[in-house]
Order: C-alpha cells, then structure tokens, then sequence
C-alpha cells in the first residue's frame, strides 16, 4: 500500500544520522610525509618558564650608610668634586638618599607631627565623612578591622574640597593644622627645585606637554601622607605575624605608587628603627640619622632622565616602646609646562603701543591721499 504524505513526513522527522566510523588504531597519518612532521615536532625548543616563588620582594644585603648629601655644606653642588659626582652616582643606582642640613626648623617639623597626631583622634563617623573613594584621592583610608591592616593613613592636599570638609568636621584644629602642613610643603617644593636643578641640569625636562593631559589626575600638585604606625604587642613579638603584616602593608604600598605620579618623596620618619627601600630588583634595609629627611626618587625623575636615576618606594619601620607613631611622605609634583602655543598668544603692551601707532599712521596716509 502507498504511503501517505503524513507518514512520509514523519519518517522524514524521526530521522537519525549515524555516528561516525571509528578510526582503526593501526590507520596511518593523512598527512604525506609523517616522517617530516615528526622531525619537525621534535625539533621545537619549548621555552623554560621560571615562576616566582613569592609575591614578596627579596631582601638584598642591608646597607650600612645611604648616600648624603649635605645641604648646608659650602660648595655642596660642586660637579668638579671627585666626591660629588660619586655620591650623585650612587643615588642615580639605589634611588634613595639622605639629606642633612636641609634647614627646615625642628620646631616646624615637631608642630606638623603633633598637629597630624591629632587627625587620627577624630571619631570613626567623622572619618568615614571624609574617607578616601575611587572619586578623591585625598582624606582617611577605611579600614575593615582586619589583623593585617594595623596602620592608618590621611592624605593632604591643597584642594578646597578638603578644607571644607575637614573644617565641618575638625573646625577648630583643622585651621592651624593646614598652616602648618602648608608651610612644611612649601620648604620642600624649594628644596625639590633645586634637587631637581642638580639632577637633571637647567636644561628642559624630556616631557611632552601631552603627558600632562593625557593622565587624569584628581589631585594636582604636591600631596602628603601622614600615616600612623600602630605597635600591636602581639603581633610584633610574633615574626611570623609581623613579616605577614610588613608584606600586606608593602602590596598596599606599591599599589598607592601609582595612584600620584611624583619626581622625588621626602620622608619625615625621625625615631623610626629601620627604612625599607623597595624596587622591582628587591628590597634593602637601613638606619637613618637622627633629624635627617630621607628622599626616594620618583616615576617621573625616573622618566626625564631616560632611566638614569632608578625610581623606589621608602618605608619607615617603627619597633619603639611608644604605642603609635607618626610618619609623613611628601610627594613633590612640579606643575606641567606651558605649551609654546599658549606662550606665543600672548601679546605684551609694548607691541599693542606699537601695533596702535602703525594703525594711527596708516589713517593719516588714507587721509591725505583722499584729499
């Protein structure tokens, strides 16, 4: 009997292809020449990969005395110096230095401390008012009351936002705090012009205005950290514990480095045990002097000198009696140049004097050529 359409088209539906043939094992290679390939095959070098075997940077060899430079001394800047230049050498290498005799007032510098003490005092409410976000780069750093997170940090600048906020919250300090703060950067930025000067010469730095444009920046200028180091009597006396804390504290450290670009740091950490100097090579350890600033060279002094000058990050380690202790890091940023553009649009009285009398002239003549 003849199928119907509708049996044909359900036969069609249930249709199933079959699988495929199995290859048989014995099968040789599609391929012509299987002898060429496999030459070919053995002869590829696969590349050895080392992984590193921690996060953590490797200790170097601490060192006994980091480079000086007196800045008091007569003659200090004296290239001719056999002396000079080899110390200027040895900072261009390690990326950080000590400098004495910097003439800033211990009476300022004690004032500033004091003063940046008392920001940490203020309530937990009050600080989350003017906590650190993704939006500002400048007020407290939130903490979740984890073991590792041990320290705190506030962020100053010289944004209005800021004195607003802190004068709502901190009124009456907040006044005298930012005079003092202010006072202390505008000592460094003289200093920071200078250092600058003898680094890379007088002559322009190898930056192009567009750098400055392209990098968004919420904070513009020089900045300050001011950190509060916490001694907690457990964790300390544990060196697991503590090198676990040190580690968080470093990551944490190194990835801050990139948030503000900078051309030199200076570090006020008078009473701290140790300064650690971290770079992609490792990290050294040493012993500061007593009233001296320790300054660590940034990404951009690192970038105008076409690498000669190595940039690192500096951390003071505190293992004192006292229960906290206060250390501040300023970041000195020069502002960006003025482009030639902008700089040849500007006209001077004298050529708009000038400019007046060519035009006063040119009517006499139109006017006597008329008549």
């Amino acid at each position: 009997m003849a199928n119907s359409p509708e049996s044909s088209r359900h036969v069609l539906s249930d249709f199933r292809a079959p699988p495929p043939s199995p290859v048989a094992s014995g099968r040789r290679s599609s391929v012509a020449n299987d002898d060429i390939l496999t030459e070919f095959l053995r002869s590829l070098h696969v590349p050895d990969l080392v992984l590193p075997d921690r996060a953590f940077p490797r200790q170097n060899p601490k060192i006994q005395n980091l480079p000086k430079l007196d800045f008091g001394a007569p003659n200090v800047f004296d290239f001719s110096n056999d002396h000079f230049a080899e110390v200027i050498k040895v900072i261009a290498q390690t990326g950080c230095f000590e400098l004495v005799n910097h003439g800033i007032s211990d009476r300022l510098l004690s004032s500033v401390i004091n003063s940046g003490a008392g920001v940490f005092q203020l309530p937990p409410d009050k600080k989350s008012a003017v906590s650190r976000s993704a939006e500002r780069l400048y007020g407290f750093v939130e903490f979740h009351g984890d073991d590792k997170e041990l320290n705190e940090e506030f962020v100053w600048c010289r944004d209005d936002s800021l004195k607003t906020e802190m004068e709502e919250v901190w009124p009456i300090q907040y006044s005298n705090f930012s005079e003092n703060m202010e006072n202390l950067m505008s000592e460094i930025e003289k200093i920071s012009e200078i250092l600058l000067k003898l680094f890379i010469g007088s002559a322009t730095p190898k930056v192009s205005f567009g750098d400055f444009e392209t990098k968004e920046k919420e904070i513009d200028g020089s900045i300050c950290y001011i950190y509060k180091h916490h001694q907690n009597s457990d964790s300390v006396s544990n060196d697991d514990q503590y090198m676990e804390s040190l580690r968080y504290d470093v990551i944490r450290m190194l990835i801050r480095g990139s948030e503000h670009s900078h051309t030199l740091c200076f570090h006020v950490c008078d009473g701290s045990s140790e300064f650690h100097v971290y770079s992609k090579k490792g990290w050294v350890s040493f012993l500061p002097d007593k009233n001296a600033l320790v300054i660590t060279i940034g990404d951009q002094l690192q970038t105008w000198s076409e690498g000669k000058y190595k940039h690192v990050i500096g951390r003071p380690i505190f293992k004192g009696e006292l229960e906290n202790y206060i250390s501040m890091a300023f970041l000195y940023s020069p502002p960006p140049p003025v482009p030639k553009d902008k700089k040849d649009k500007t006209i001077t009285f004298g050529h708009q004097l000038f400019l007046v009398l060519i035009l006063i002239l040119l009517y006499n003549i139109f006017s006597y050529i008329s008549t």
